[in-house]
């Protein structure tokens, strides 16, 4: 087998770029109290997810969704080659795996779009805070949080599936995300398509500052009476 590049560079910074915002995320929220860059950060996070999901559809052979998303028929094939330490590697996302990073680009989705919708209680609202009523202000809080729990189960069984790879199939996943290079028989990418990337990135920029800056409504401004 010829070691082949199979991801591309959108598609490793994008993963990168993720594992850091989700970690400053809960640093700011948990240890240090930064709650306006967790506003921000949270912002830069949906941005990331919706560039992941176009790139889905126009980006690399094995960054489409069309490449691993999979039947639960295959699924279930797969599923029963875990206990064999000799099965052969996938060159881009296996069946199971394909299904987790949906999982993980929907739940960090959820906490995006729910976190325009709430408030620290203190000084920031989302930028929709003011657009739905009090009981959609709740229900987004509570599906903020509770998706951040089933997110960290998801990050932890996701972690634990590369450690299980690496150990147990003796399948190196990690320097592959940052290489980008396989060793496999199937066809590797020609290229990583950077000038689409960046127009992608442009376009996806410019449609989260409309959607951050000037689509939402003027906040509410309180008056005081004496």
């Amino acid at each position: 087998m010829e070691k082949r590049l199979i991801w591309d560079i959108p598609t490793r910074l994008f993963h990168w770029l993720l594992v850091a915002c989700i970690v400053a995320q809960y640093l700011t929220a948990e240890v240090f109290d930064a709650i306006d860059w967790h506003f921000k950060i949270g912002y830069f996070t949906l941005g990331l997810i919706l560039f992941r999901l176009c790139w889905g559809f126009i980006g690399t052979t094995y960054a489409k969704f069309s490449q691993f998303v999979t039947g639960p028929g295959k699924v279930i094939a797969y599923a029963k080659t875990l206990g064999n330490k000799h099965s052969e590697e996938h060159a881009g996302h296996n069946p199971l795996g394909g299904w987790m990073v949906i999982a993980l680009l929907l739940l960090v989705a959820l906490q995006g779009i729910s976190g325009l919708f709430i408030t620290d209680d203190i000084v920031n609202n989302g930028p929709y805070y003011d657009a739905v009523s009090e009981a959609t202000r709740d229900i987004m809080n509570a599906i903020h949080h509770t998706a951040f729990n089933v997110l960290l189960a998801a990050i932890v069984l996701h972690v634990g599936a590369v450690v299980f790879y690496a150990r147990f199939k003796q399948q190196l996943l990690v320097p592959a995300m940052l290489h980008g290079k396989k060793s496999t028989n199937a066809p590797g990418i020609s290229s990583s398509r950077l000038v689409l990337a960046a127009i992608l990135a442009l376009v996806v920029i410019a449609l989260m500052y409309w959607v951050i800056e000037v689509l939402p409504p003027e906040p509410v401004v309180e008056e005081f009476f004496y």
